[in-house]
């Protein structure tokens, strides 16, 4: 019984040791402003009609089954089902690593799950993508009754919109929920540094870039953002 439980333990850490090493193998060996022009370029495929839906036959699923994965993009996302990520940037199985969660907050989960997608599976490009008309920003403007757990889920929008809030006092509600939106992108990507040194000491160094952009979920466009407006002193430079 001991044998086994030996024999069982190293066939676990040998299995351990081989899956680490192809998590570090490097992505897919371009660089952040490649990467986001491939995103670029796939979403204008999609916006015209024109998608190539590539790399989603047996051949690539064979292919990263026993390669492994080596996306190209980390992109935090909403849930919202009108948000199909690979869809709006055409591209296929293994290319990017996608996060998704309710109002595209950036928190201890959804944080971390980036952290892999950086440091483990080498993804020099982080975007954190909005989308209009989204439901959880709104609840939030709104003020909403929301469960418990909703309302966790929400709270780090509550900042953005406040500050919106703050500023835009006059505003109607379409406005207010537009800037909102807006506001939670640069919230989520100020809360992913805040709260992560290994993402914000991997923007330091040129590792990666971290950028914010917005869907429209009827037109298709995905307006590009760019890094955050005070990402120097974010990433402490």
């Amino acid at each position: 019984m001991k044998r086994f439980v030996a024999a069982f333990a190293g066939a676990v850490i040998t299995f351990s040791m081989a899956g680490a090493a192809m998590a570090f193998s490097g992505g897919a060996g371009i660089s952040a402003d490649e990467a986001l022009a491939r995103l670029k370029e796939g979403n204008t495929r999609y916006v015209a009609g024109a998608a190539v839906t590539p790399r989603q036959d047996a051949a690539r699923r064979h292919e990263t089954a026993t390669g492994g994965q080596h996306p190209f993009v980390s992109v935090l996302s909403c849930a919202d089902s009108r948000v199909p990520v690979e869809t709006v940037f055409d591209q296929g199985i293994g290319d990017v690593f996608v996060i998704r969660v309710a109002g595209n907050v950036a928190n201890t989960d959804e944080i971390g799950t980036i952290e892999y997608g950086t440091e483990h599976l080498g993804t020099p490009l982080v975007v954190v993508l909005a989308h209009t008309k989204c439901g959880a920003v709104t609840a939030v403007v709104k003020g909403e009754h929301v469960t418990e757990n909703i309302g966790k889920l929400v709270a780090p929008i509550v900042p953005a919109v406040a500050s919106v809030k703050s500023r835009f006092a006059s505003g109607d509600l379409n406005e207010l929920i537009n800037r909102s939106i807006e506001a939670n992108m640069w919230q989520a990507i100020a809360d992913m540094y805040a709260k992560s040194p290994l993402l914000k000491k991997m923007a330091a160094d040129g590792k990666i870039k971290v950028v914010g952009a917005l869907y429209d979920i009827d037109s298709g466009d995905v307006h590009w953002f760019g890094e955050h407006p005070s990402n120097a002193n974010l990433i402490g430079k």
